[in-house]
């Protein structure tokens, strides 16, 4: 009985965690965002496998605990023991202040965070043993802060995983691995969008009171120093156990196989899930996905494809009339979900603006967007290629000097801005789009009396359409189109926006706010374009990055993919275009409206040729995904294939066109076409990226100079 309670801090905690995990996803089962309903076997799943994946998880991350508690004794302190281990203490220390230690070498915070332990570990020391007579107090104080920071971590990760399921019902992903990155926009983000002075303030509390319980249940362990045998016999245990939860966290992920894809975010660990999103961050489609030789894959793209040869895709685009080089404005609308527009079934009025315009443009009702982030938009109307798997071109390393939208106008002698405003080193904006030939306007060109509202994520999407006039106002000075693209931020948690705009206060921080004063900001965005001189000559093209939630029963929901898109020019006939496409055919079906010959190494497509063949291809970073022939086919790592026929679940009261929601059902016989083709675009689409054969290759004497004045 005496040995048990030497392991009382490992089951008072991992209790709590247990309690705290049982507690999480009970919230999360009856969150509102967990749109849907369980099987007994899946409820038992959820519980009985979530616990066993607790205990395991718990086992693994309390490696930490394990460390301190083995090395807590009184026998180290003694001479002369003491005094060698404390010059060891120092001479690391003066090796890692020196600036010159190997882990310098890594750079970036990695000395600091071990220079700073090491300091702390040396100075704790000396107070242990130059002050035997208070050895017990500042021993207690010290076990206090690391059970108070278990108990913190424990209750501040339940916290987060809530909140994130809140944003995106899942647990962690590979998003959260990204706001790891950003950190001052991610907390800015929170301090905005949520009351985090009250919920800490809870927090520590809670963390307090819990802390004083658990130790007052543990404090044995320090009041009676385990022997060397008992230490012995704890690490025994603790290595066994470890050892097995090394292996049966891995085999317990596998069970999450339900078809409901709740049950399996719910059945998870929510810290095994963000290891395995950090470990997955680079998704080699060759390593983990079907593959069918690269020959027969270009060859089955041919057949959409005719003009390319060998394994590349480039083709020559030839028009027969002049070309047109009218300005072009591309806005791509922060989560813009195809079901706020009215025609789309809304009834809460959030898109007026939009739904007028709509009215006069040439409208594409059937458009899905290629993922459910911001640098996937990006990346699909910059790039017009497939969305390969893992991280998106814009943050990848190798993402310069690529075939680009901006590359096509470049050749025909356009002057080519990214304007953000935010900071566009956020999510690699900056790189990616200087990289390509663009020149960026972000918040940090604003200078202060431009700038009349502002949130963690830039300026108000009005502050930005001004700066925009502006700037449009002294380009057409020029004797060169412009071709600008704009992307938006107003519509974004926390949903902060100047008050008086709209019906909906700024200051409440709704959803729904965000989507109105966006279509507001882009109305008087409008309402000054009109009064300039370039206005009649250009092209406007409105089109969402992604939808506001990319959270469903499935792997890829339609609707949550769903975006609205239309292209418009002062004086227009409206037109409706009803078939599927992707994001990836925007800018070329743009560029075949201007009738623009050029060579091109893009997978979209001009949906308005005769041999167009309507397909949309959706994504996370790891399930890639193929609409086609009211098939979805899904491919996922480990080389698996899942093909759903879609069924339209039709609403009442909207037309055909705008229908968005579909029941996907599993096929019971596999379309074999279909999934070659899936495979055959994906695994393409990865081939040219990894080989370098997505370059903006051939530069005129020109355009060299072009790219070398922006980057310079």
């Amino acid at each position: 009985m005496n040995f048990y309670k030497k392991l009382s801090p490992f089951y008072n905690l991992a209790l709590l965690y247990f309690i705290v995990s049982f507690t999480l996803r009970i919230v999360l089962l009856f969150h509102p965002i967990t749109q849907s309903s369980f099987t007994f076997i899946e409820s038992l799943k959820i519980f009985s496998f979530g616990l066993l994946s607790d205990f395991f998880v718990f086992i693994l991350t309390s490696v930490f605990l394990w460390l301190y508690l083995i090395f807590i004794s009184n026998s180290k302190y003694n001479k002369p023991y003491g005094y060698i281990v404390l010059a060891g203490f120092l001479a690391l220390l003066l090796y890692m202040a020196s600036g010159k230690s190997i882990f310098d070498e890594y750079g970036g915070a990695l000395p600091r965070i071990i220079l700073i332990f090491v300091s702390i570990k040396t100075l704790l020391f000396s107070l242990f043993l130059f002050l035997p007579k208070h050895r017990n107090k500042i021993r207690f104080w010290l076990f206090a802060f690391v059970i108070f920071l278990y108990v913190l971590l424990i209750l501040q990760n339940a916290i987060s995983e809530f909140f994130f399921w809140n944003e995106f019902g899942v647990k962690y992903n590979f998003i959260a691995v990204n706001y790891l990155i950003y950190t001052n926009e991610v907390i800015g983000n929170i301090m905005q969008s949520y009351p985090v002075v009250p919920i800490f303030s809870a927090l520590f509390i809670v963390t307090g009171t819990v802390t004083y319980f658990i130790i007052k249940k543990s404090r044995n362990y320090i009041d009676e120093i385990p022997s060397f045998n008992e230490k012995l016999k704890i690490s025994t245990i603790y290595a066994v156990l470890f050892v097995c939860s090394l292996l049966a966290v891995p085999g317990l992920a596998t069970t999450e196989n339900s078809k409901n894809v709740f049950a399996n975010e719910l059945q998870s660990n929510g810290i095994y899930k963000f290891y395995l999103a950090f470990q997955n961050n680079k998704l080699d489609y060759f390593k983990f996905y079907k593959t069918i030789p690269n020959e027969k894959a270009f060859a089955i793209l041919r057949q959409d494809f005719p003009a390319i040869t060998g394994n590349n895709t480039l083709h020559q685009v030839k028009e027969d009339s002049l070309e047109q080089h009218k300005n072009v404005v591309l806005i791509t609308i922060e989560s813009l979900s195809a079901d706020f527009m009215k025609m789309y079934g809304n009834e809460q009025n959030i898109t007026p603006f939009l739904d007028s315009l709509a009215q006069k443009s040439l409208l594409f009702t059937n458009v899905y967007a290629a993922g459910n982030r911001t640098v996937r938009g990006l990346e699909a109307v910059t790039l017009c290629l497939p969305p390969t798997a893992g991280e998106s071109v814009v943050k990848r390393e190798d993402n310069k000097n690529k075939f680009s939208t901006g590359s096509v106008f470049l050749q025909k002698g356009y002057n080519v801005k990214f304007m953000y405003g935010g900071d566009a080193f956020f999510d690699n904006m900056q790189d990616f789009y200087t990289g390509n030939g663009y020149q960026i306007i972000d918040k940090s060109g604003f200078s202060e009396n431009e700038v009349t509202f502002s949130n963690v994520w830039g300026v108000c999407d009005e502050d930005m359409y001004n700066k925009a006039i502006r700037i449009m106002n002294a380009e057409a000075k020029q004797s060169k189109p412009f071709f600008n693209h704009i992307m938006t931020v107003s519509n974004h948690r926390p949903f902060t926006y100047p008050n008086n705009k709209i019906d909906i206060p700024g200051n409440i921080k709704s959803r729904d706010g965000g989507v109105k004063y966006t279509d507001y900001a882009l109305q008087q965005f409008f309402k000054q374009a009109e009064k300039q001189p370039w206005y009649k000559n250009t092209v406007f093209v409105i089109v969402a990055d992604h939808c506001a939630s990319s959270a469903g029963k499935t792997e890829l929901p339609l609707d949550k993919y769903r975006i609205p898109a239309l292209i418009y020019t002062p004086d227009m006939k409206p037109e409706k275009f009803n078939k599927l496409i992707s994001q990836i055919d925007i800018m070329p079906t743009l560029f075949g409206l201007l009738h623009f010959d050029y060579e091109s190494k893009f997978f979209g497509r001009d949906v308005f040729k005769s041999d167009y063949q309507p397909r949309a291809f959706i994504a996370t970073y790891q399930d890639l995904g193929l609409i086609k022939d009211n098939v979805l086919t899904i491919l996922s790592p480990k080389q698996q294939i899942k093909q759903l026929q879609l069924k339209l679940n039709e609403k009442t009261g909207i037309s055909p066109e705008f229908q968005i929601h579909y029941d996907e059902i599993p096929l019971k016989t596999e379309n074999k076409n279909l999934v070659d083709e899936t495979i055959s675009y994906y695994q393409s689409a990865s081939y040219v990226l990894k080989e370098k054969e997505y370059q903006f290759k051939n530069l005129t004497d020109k355009n060299k100079k072009l790219y070398a004045n922006v980057h310079n």
